[in-house]
């Protein structure tokens, strides 16, 4: 046996250095975080526990990998439903009803109280931008939700005290004629009424993406059922409305509004706390960072390089070697050939050493990923799509405004003693989203999918283009039933009559019609921007897709200002003055028959070029 030898440590860590390649240098923590916050999740998740952990990086509460079958999928959405079905009761308890409370609690003109819903229901589509990005950047969609839920039922409280409470309340008195309220009243009225829009922002665009995250994408059987999820999502929201449209609007009008505004309180408050109860179900996406940055990282970036010329071979872009994206919660995405422009942002310059700019202060505004650059590409794709939904929903927030004030002149009688209040027709459109979302789920998506061979029956873009369509012809009956009514009044002189001897059930057909194009463009619009947007950017997407309601909403607005401007003009009475049997509320609803027609023609031609997204799973 030899004797034992002392080895020097020169020796020793000459034999390591040997042993052990010198390890790399450091990259900037932008091109890494990803990777160093997923590693706690790759450690638990090893090979042996492929098929018991989630694929998609999801969690459960306690921030450990999501187990399969413990959390997530179908057992998870009850809450998901039950949650977005009493707050869309809330919602839709204080919407459905409100140009009413406008007009004759707060004695506003038909005109001002229609843009003063308007502008309001704009505004809750528009906070969803705000929640979003903090969902998809800081909170994850979770602690977002809970939080704006908080700031919603304050102003749910505010509203029902500003209705109920004496000296908060407007006073009425039938002898100076209606109600008359101070400045005070109207103020703290509005305060509740915004702060309630601010609180629908964290909820709108989360809910939706947080019920399709229970479903693992790189799972077929999982993935499939997200496709249902998102019909039966909307059913929930219907079901809450239905209930707003027909019980709240009821109560409203006949009990009093403290208990009309009281109801959809508590209603809210149930909403949080059927949220909170599958706390321990849910799978969580991880905040992904600020989708902005990154955004604007990559417009800086090529900028930089805007003399640089992208590599014919697309593998040279510059991209993570690691099977996991840089972007924390999102999977890598495939190069796309159009919007070659913002490619200059994943070129690595050879005049450069890569290392030396990836360990540099500005890296991240110097050198981005593939899929930091695909994300960017992404949002402009889904632009064009997203703008034709605009004049979609300027034809559907008719039935909150302009419906209602047609149906106000009509006869409200279902029995000699019973009236059925105007707002409450609205219950039609949500009786048709329940009839078609069912119909749709189990027969037309089955039939379809035989002849287009399409796993969803119709493509999402397709499902949308239908819905668009069946709007035109909401419109035209809408227009149509106006003119037989003006034509009643004309006949027999009723223009002083409050209520027309024609039944208020003649405008059932133009809301059913609009529940059935619901079913087909606001849902295909939900999944859209859920499926083809970044995993990252899931939130801002949902809340982008909002938008166009808020938009809508605001162009309705502008629309009644311009065509009141417009046809008042040497004293006449215009298209939409407070009596309405002086009106020509008919050319209005074809004015925004022959906008759809027009906009249908424009989303033909943006669907047609439209590239669908592509993971690197994909497209392998």
């Amino acid at each position: 046996m030899s004797p034992l030898k002392v080895v020097p440590s020169s020796t020793l860590t000459s034999l390591h250095s040997t042993a052990t390649p010198p390890p790399p240098p450091p990259r900037k923590a932008c091109h890494r975080s990803a990777i160093e916050r997923g590693s706690h999740h790759r450690e638990r998740t090893t090979m042996a526990d492929e098929d018991i952990y989630t694929k998609d990086g999801t969690t459960d509460f306690r921030n450990d990998p999501a187990v399969k079958k413990k959390t997530g999928t179908w057992k998870a959405c009850p809450y998901i439903l039950g949650n977005e079905c009493c707050e869309r009761l809330a919602y839709y308890g204080i919407n459905t009803n409100l140009v009413n409370y406008l007009k004759f609690q707060l004695n506003q003109r038909n005109v001002v109280a229609v843009n003063n819903v308007t502008n309001w229901s704009g505004t809750c589509y528009v906070t969803p931008l705000l929640g979003a990005f903090l969902a998809d950047a800081y909170l994850g969609r979770y602690w977002t939700i809970a939080g704006f839920s908080t700031i919603y039922v304050f102003g749910m409280t505010l509203l029902t005290l500003s209705a109920s409470v004496h000296g908060l309340k407007p006073e009425c008195y039938a002898a100076r004629n209606g109600c008359h309220p101070t400045g005070l009243q109207t103020a703290v009225f509005f305060v509740g009424l915004y702060l309630i829009a601010l609180g629908t922002g964290g909820i709108k665009p989360c809910v939706s993406s947080f019920g399709a995250d229970q479903f693992d994408d790189s799972d077929e059987t999982e993935k499939k059922s997200k496709s249902s999820f998102f019909n039966w999502f909307y059913f929930s929201i219907n079901i809450g409305a239905l209930v707003a449209s027909s019980v709240l609007v009821w109560v409203q009008t006949n009990v009093g509004w403290g208990w009309g505004f009281g109801v959809p309180a508590v209603a809210m408050g149930i909403a949080v706390m059927s949220f909170f109860s599958g706390t321990r179900l849910y799978r969580n996406q991880r905040p992904g960072g600020s989708p902005l940055t990154r955004i604007c990282q990559v417009i800086v970036a090529s900028l930089r390089k805007f003399r640089v010329e992208v590599p014919a071979d697309k593998s040279l872009l510059y991209e993570t070697a690691d099977s996991e994206s840089a972007v924390t919660g999102s999977r890598k995405l495939d190069h796309t050939k159009h919007l070659s422009f913002f490619d200059k942002a994943a070129v690595e310059e050879t005049n450069t050493n890569p290392d030396a700019i990836k360990g540099s202060v500005d890296s991240c505004w110097r050198l981005c990923t593939v899929t930091q650059v695909e994300e960017l590409k992404s949002i402009i794709r889904l632009l064009p799509i997203w703008a034709t939904g605009i004049v979609f929903s300027a034809v559907y927030s008719q039935m909150g405004t302009l419906f209602v004030l047609q149906g106000n002149t009509m006869d409200l009688r279902i029995t000699r003693s019973f009236q059925i209040p105007s707002a409450s027709l609205s219950l039609f459109d949500t009786i048709s989203v329940i009839f078609w979302v069912p119909i749709y789920d189990r027969f037309i998506v089955p039939f379809a999918r035989k002849l287009t061979g399409h796993k969803s029956g119709f493509t999402q873009l397709q499902r949308i283009a239908i819905g668009l369509v069946i709007s035109v012809v909401a419109m035209l009956v809408a227009g149509a039933l106006e003119l037989l009514r003006l034509r009643m009044v004309r006949k027999h002189e009723y223009y002083e009559l409050k209520h027309i001897p024609m039944s208020i059930f003649w405008q059932v057909p133009q809301y059913f019609i609009i529940g059935c194009a619901e079913v087909f463009t606001f849902i295909g619009q939900l999944e859209f921007f859920y499926e083809q947007a970044p995993d990252a950017m899931r939130s801002l997407c949902s809340a982008l897709s909002l938008t166009t309601a808020a938009l809508g909403n605001y162009l309705s607005t502008m629309i009644v200002n311009v065509v009141t401007d417009l046809s008042t003009k040497g004293g006449k009475p215009g298209w939409i003055p407070d009596n309405l049997n002086y009106g020509h509320l008919h050319y209005f609803f074809w004015l925004l028959a022959a906008l759809s027609l027009l906009n249908f023609g424009v989303y033909l031609q943006v669907a047609r070029r439209y590239t669908y997204k592509r993971t690197v799973v994909d497209s392998l």
